[in-house]
């Protein structure tokens, strides 16, 4: 079922991108231009039809698909009864519709997705802070060591821990730590972080209200980041672990207020781990080292397609459909950056384009003419180099470090 599961979720990725350029060709079709092909694949074809003025079909290389809009550029070779269609000649607005469709596509795709995974798996909530409420009691070791996804590593201690003696239990709800109230975990460890001597823990569990005392134990804990550096801190613990946000349950009438609030969350989610990726390069070729792979590193096609691969063959449908969700999500995104050859890129030439002709105009001279994409190839060949050694980093990572969700 992994092989099945690799297999199935890469095809799901190919259908996303094959998505995205759908939402260039509709657009584009819509708005009076000429669509000439419409490929899945790349590199030899395999096969095609023709509808109309549009070529359709299927290449050899699966990694990814195309879009023939007729005259992206001035350097664009047209047919003499083609020129009036090209769509650098088209109004600026034509062409950003145009262009904004395909990350467009993606979007709607994940929202989709997770409407679905709203009526038939429920949604967290992102933004929500973790309850004061613990969903886990544990032993405590004077010093602890955690590798980099936050795993235990050393010692193995047992015993109940200073909370399990006091009395505490799993589902307990804490309302307050030596007289101070708290709302979230994140209050609950701030209180005990710090604590000395005897702590006094007021609880309710089953809507009755109780208070109890326990000595929290003074423990250094050991850690390794994302680039194997070595971080020790020093805190009171007592032993106690928050419990997960739950998940609410919609049905089809709440599932698409309940999925919008969730895609705006992760999209901002989304967008914060782009921002972050230049910064993961060091983490990438620490793991290519050998070094501990983070979780919250890139992953590749590949990596991403093994993790999906896994979810299936584990039976966890929630995770596959909402990684493919993310995934889209985050193509969506990417792909409005203001980079050449990405499709914000272009818009950022219509946008150019518009703002000096409104100049030329307050200025009683005519509009400018196209935008010369042969003077913008330096910048966008190094866009393209910078793209493509990360996107080896990370399938590297992927084959020698791969990141182990299940």
């Amino acid at each position: 079922m992994l092989i099945l599961g690799i297999v199935l979720f890469a095809l799901c990725l190919l259908l996303s991108i094959a998505w995205h350029e759908c939402g260039h060709m509709w657009a584009a079709q819509a708005t009076g231009m000429k669509v000439r092909r419409y490929f899945v694949g790349f590199g030899p074809k395999i096969w095609s039809f023709r509808r109309g003025e549009t070529e359709y079909g299927l290449k050899a290389i699966p990694l990814g698909g195309f879009c023939d809009i007729a005259g992206m550029t001035t350097y664009d070779e047209l047919a003499p009864e083609d020129e009036s269609r090209a769509m650098y000649r088209q109004k600026p607005w034509k062409r950003l519709v145009v262009l904004f469709a395909g990350p467009l596509q993606n979007f709607i795709l994940a929202f989709i997705l997770i409407v679905g995974l709203a009526i038939f798996a429920g949604l967290p909530n992102l933004s929500a802070s973790l309850p004061a409420k613990i969903g886990e009691t544990q032993c405590v070791a004077a010093v602890q060591t955690y590798d980099v996804k936050g795993n235990l590593t050393s010692p193995k201690c047992t015993g109940g821990g200073p909370a399990a003696d006091a009395g505490l239990r799993v589902g307990d709800k804490i309302l307050a730590i030596n007289g101070q109230d708290v709302s979230d975990w994140d209050g609950v460890s701030s209180l005990l972080k710090n604590a000395t001597g005897t702590v006094t823990i007021s609880y309710e569990r089953d809507g009755v209200t109780a208070t109890t005392t326990m000595e929290p134990v003074p423990a250094t804990i050991s850690t390794i980041d994302e680039n194997g550096k070595p971080d020790h801190t020093s805190k009171s613990m007592v032993g106690i672990s928050p419990a997960s946000v739950p998940w609410k349950q919609y049905n089809v009438v709440t599932a698409f207020g309940g999925a919008a609030v969730f895609t705006g969350q992760l999209i901002g989610k989304t967008w914060d781990a782009l921002l972050q990726m230049p910064s993961k390069v060091s983490a990438l070729w620490h793991a290519v080292n050998g070094g501990a792979r983070g979780a919250d590193t890139p992953t590749s096609v590949v990596g991403a397609s093994v993790i999906g691969g896994q979810a299936a063959d584990h039976g966890a449908w929630s995770f596959f459909f909402f990684l493919l969700a993310s995934i889209n999500l985050f193509l969506g995104l990417f792909n409005l950056l203001p980079l050449l050859p990405l499709d914000g890129g272009h818009m950022a030439v219509v946008g150019y384009e518009k703002l000096r002709d409104r100049i030329r105009a307050a200025r009683g001279r005519s509009a400018g003419g196209p935008v010369d994409y042969m003077k913008l190839m330096p910048p966008t060949y190094a866009v393209i180099a910078v793209m493509g050694a990360y996107m080896i980093l990370a399938v590297l990572a992927d084959i020698i470090n791969p990141i182990k969700v299940f």
